[in-house]
């Protein structure tokens, strides 16, 4: 009797398709996003790391962001500008699922990370006189331990429960792998996968966006009470920039998440809005934190003028 499982430990890719004039651009385009998001997330990370006076639990949290944006685009572009430059149609089904685990530990990183950076700067600026009692050493390991542990154990749930169902097909046609990619290629009831899925999601954004409304709701608060135009000023500008970095990962993200429910939306749309989600943030999000933060701003400057670029 034929086995109806496809056991194959080969993928079929159909994902980019580019004729042959569009893949010299598509190659350069994919390796310049590449290295402008590892040069600008490791200028932020080596300034907070080699410089003591950005050694404050405000930074420190900062400092997940960047190894976390850097953790997304490596899960992406290699397999992308291999692709493109060989032109290989096949994947190994393990090498996509771990591509899809690093991209699910970056989505939820990123949101986990924002979370724990608005609450940061609620202690600082609604309780500035406790921070220093709050924000000890040892709570922001537990916060950061949390942050990753927690992503880590949902997202390992997530491809627990798919890893266990049997595959019937093999192509792939989005241009990265994830759990909803992968979830096409099996042939068993997946209802439990979607409901842990929805369920996730649901978890992670009402826990964020409820601490982050609440949070900003106390900061603004705070800031129209205070008398000190400087104070107010520097919390509504470090709020503003935090504020943009999550909206921005907020709207790709919800874009993505639609786009597969949506059954008729171009193939082409889709494919964009999944790929952005890995490339806008972190490449903005360094930049953002770069200009936006006075003390980075000038640690960044003094650490490229002397380290990087000495004269």
């Amino acid at each position: 009797m034929d086995n109806p499982y496809n056991t194959s430990s080969i993928l079929v890719l159909n994902r980019f398709n580019l004729p042959s004039e569009a893949v010299f651009p598509a190659f350069l385009f994919a390796t310049l996003s590449y290295m402008i998001i590892c040069f600008c997330n490791l200028i932020l990370i080596l300034t907070i790391v080699l410089n003591k006076s950005l050694h404050q639990p405000m930074y420190l949290i900062l400092l997940n962001l960047p190894i976390n944006d850097l953790i997304g685009a490596t899960a992406l572009f290699p397999q992308v500008i291999k692709e493109i430059l060989t032109g290989s149609r096949t994947m190994q089904y393990s090498a996509c699922v771990a591509q899809a685990f690093f991209i699910h530990i970056y989505a939820g990183g990123a949101v986990f990370i924002l979370t724990a950076m608005a609450y940061d700067r609620y202690i600082a600026i609604c309780c500035p006189l406790k921070y220093n009692m709050v924000m000890t050493n040892a709570h922001l390991m537990r916060i950061i331990t949390f942050v990753w542990i927690s992503n880590i154990i949902l997202v390992a749930v997530l491809f627990g429960l798919l890893l266990r169902l049997p595959r019937c097909r093999s192509e792939l046609t989005h241009p990265y792998c994830d759990n909803p990619s992968l979830l096409s290629l099996v042939c068993a009831n997946t209802t439990i996968n979607n409901i842990y899925g929805l369920f996730i999601v649901a978890l992670t954004q009402v826990i964020a966006n409820g601490m982050i409304l609440y949070t900003y709701l106390q900061i603004l608060f705070a800031c129209f009470r205070s008398k000190r135009s400087d104070t107010k000023a520097k919390a509504l500008q470090t709020c503003a920039t935090h504020l943009i970095v999550f909206l921005l990962l907020e709207c790709l993200g919800l874009f993505t998440i639609i786009s597969y429910r949506i059954r008729d939306i171009s193939p082409h749309l889709r494919r964009f809005i999944g790929v952005s989600t890995l490339i806008f943030p972190p490449t903005l999000n360094p930049i953002i934190y770069g200009l936006k933060t006075k003390e980075i701003r000038e640690k960044g400057v003094h650490f490229f003028r002397n380290k990087i670029l000495p004269s």
